[in-house]
């Protein structure tokens, strides 16, 4: 590997019950560790959540409750996890906003301290994000090989965008060439509004974002009201609330 390493790396990932980073459980984790020397060591367990694995889950993992009931849980490999980690540097793919707040949760949950203190992170998402940025002006030079001019002038930025859904359209067979199918593949299946503010759980709607995240909307019409209306009262899209007020009636989406 091209990396100058002074001490050992792991890289690690985690599958888990779901995507609230305070609430859900890990359900595999698999953490390989690179030393100076070349040697490589390969951790990988399934994990008993102790909780349900939601479906969304389930379908993008093809992990279910069944596979991991008779697993060990987190709490009896924690020590085990922490000392194969510990004096190394860590890397993986989204971990700051993801995988490393679960593993804290899990540790803390499981009474093992877990310090982060003189501990590099290489998030490799970030280097991609930073390194190919997600603007009109990147999609121009990759799509079409071609320099947006006037960039921020809404005429300019509406014509390339034409010109990158054409080389989009070009260069990946896989799309169909229909308007109804790449609609369908642009949506996120966990959304249920179109701000993704709103999320499926277990084929029912759940809060996607803050201190509510994961809670069903249901249980917070019977029991916090308040929040609701906080969000009626905010800056959100109109679907959102729409999906709120019906929710107010008794009316909740179904998932198709």
């Amino acid at each position: 590997m091209n990396l100058k390493l002074t001490r050992p790396i792991v890289f690690f990932d985690l599958e888990t019950t779901g995507l609230n980073t305070k609430v859900d459980r890990i359900i595999e984790i698999c953490v390989i560790k690179l030393h100076p020397d070349g040697q490589k060591e390969v951790k990988t367990k399934r994990v008993n959540p102790t909780i349900p694995i939601s479906k969304e889950s389930s379908e993008i993992t093809g992990i279910s409750d069944e596979d991991v009931k008779d697993c060990p849980t987190f709490a009896q490999f924690a020590k085990g996890i922490k000392t194969f980690m510990e004096g190394c540097d860590i890397s993986g793919y989204n971990i700051l906003r993801f995988d490393i707040p679960v593993l804290v949760e899990e540790f803390k949950r499981a009474g093992v301290e877990f310090s982060m203190k003189d501990v590099e992170v290489i998030d490799v998402q970030r280097i991609y994000h930073k390194m190919e940025p997600r603007t009109l002006q990147a999609a121009m030079r990759f799509y079409c090989n071609e320099e947006l001019s006037g960039a921020h002038a809404a005429e300019n930025d509406v014509e390339g965008t034409i010109k990158v859904l054409e080389g989009q359209l070009a260069k990946y067979d896989e799309l169909e060439k229909d308007v109804a199918s790449i609609a369908a593949f642009c949506k996120d299946d966990r959304w249920v509004d179109t701000a993704g503010r709103l999320h499926w759980k277990d084929g029912e709607v759940a809060v996607g974002f803050g201190k509510k995240q994961g809670e069903l909307l249901k249980d917070l019409v019977k029991s916090d009201k308040g929040y609701l209306d906080w969000i009626l009262r905010g800056e959100f899209p109109e679907d959102t609330k729409d999906i709120i007020r019906k929710a107010f009636k008794g009316e909740f989406p179904v998932k198709k």
